[in-house]
């Protein structure tokens, strides 16, 4: 039987047509903007999207309708976003385990009062640079700032990219794509959550709802369990005088455009004495 989700993603494909969608918020006058100083990847839900994921994963156009998926309960989440968390995995190495994990525990199973407002599953804050849509929500602080998405897809995406283009989450993309209790400790190592508890919830979840059997199918369909084509020796670079962007993509074998991601570079402009995040596949 095919999930509700995958006709979703018919239609949204059919309608790629569609212009893109103009910034708008629900902020309410004179609220605060609280944003963190991290700035992301992907500025625009249409801008969600990588070279390596398009082939497996290709996003549609935004249609600039936001999309409400009314969830009963973690049982009908998991049937809703599976596929989905899957198709994620096979474009970006993150287990769908993991993937639906967070996502149940981020969004209340697709029932708390930020998706049902935002479809931001994975509680992605809007950081310095985001120009999509926004909405406000009271977290570690009043009237934070939070990503929104017209469709839960782009925040299945927003959080693949959000993962494996910060230098800090590079060292997950080592680990088997099935070795779910690694990324789950690896996770709370990098940052991502305050909680001490973090990894447990995850794992926890994992094996309550047996998720780890679609991170099973994924590799079972001929994918390697060890990322090797993805392995990655990060380090820094200080510029020197007469070093260009382009100069040091050539000489690491790292693209500009990889450069200005791991580095939060609006532009090819740098500065002696800067120090660059530099991330290349062993």
């Amino acid at each position: 039987m095919i999930r509700r989700i995958g006709y979703v993603l018919i239609a949204a494909l059919l309608l790629s047509s569609c212009g893109a969608k103009k910034r708008r918020t629900t902020q309410k006058k004179g609220a605060p903007v609280v944003v963190n100083t991290e700035r992301p990847t992907a500025k625009t839900t249409k801008d969600l999207d990588t070279e390596e994921a398009r082939d497996l994963y290709p996003m549609p156009e935004d249609t600039g309708r936001f999309e409400r998926f009314p969830i009963s309960d973690t049982e009908d989440y998991i049937e809703n976003f599976a596929e989905i968390a899957q198709y994620e995995m096979r474009a970006f190495g993150i287990p769908a385990s993991i993937t639906l994990a967070q996502g149940i525990l981020e969004s209340g199973s697709g029932r708390g009062e930020l998706t049902l407002k935002t479809n931001n599953h994975f509680g992605i804050k809007c950081h310095t640079g985001w120009e999509g849509e926004f909405d406000f929500h009271d977290d570690d602080a009043k009237g934070e700032c939070f990503r929104k998405y017209n469709h839960p897809m782009y925040s299945f995406r927003d959080h693949s990219i959000f993962l494996s283009t910060r230098s800090r989450y590079a060292f997950l993309f080592n680990y088997k794509r099935d070795d779910y209790k690694k990324w789950a400790h690896g996770l709370r190592q990098a940052g991502y959550a305050t909680d001490r508890k973090y990894p447990q919830k995850l794992i926890a979840l994992i094996e309550r709802y047996d998720l780890h059997k679609f991170d099973e199918a994924v590799v079972a369909n001929g994918l390697p369990t060890v990322r090797e084509t993805r392995q990655y020796e990060v380090f820094t670079h200080t510029v020197k005088k007469g070093d260009t962007l382009y100069a040091i993509s050539k000489r690491y074998d790292i693209s500009v455009d990889e450069l200005r991601r791991l580095n939060n570079l609006n532009d090819n402009i740098i500065s002696i004495g800067q120090v660059l995040n530099i991330r290349v596949a062993q």
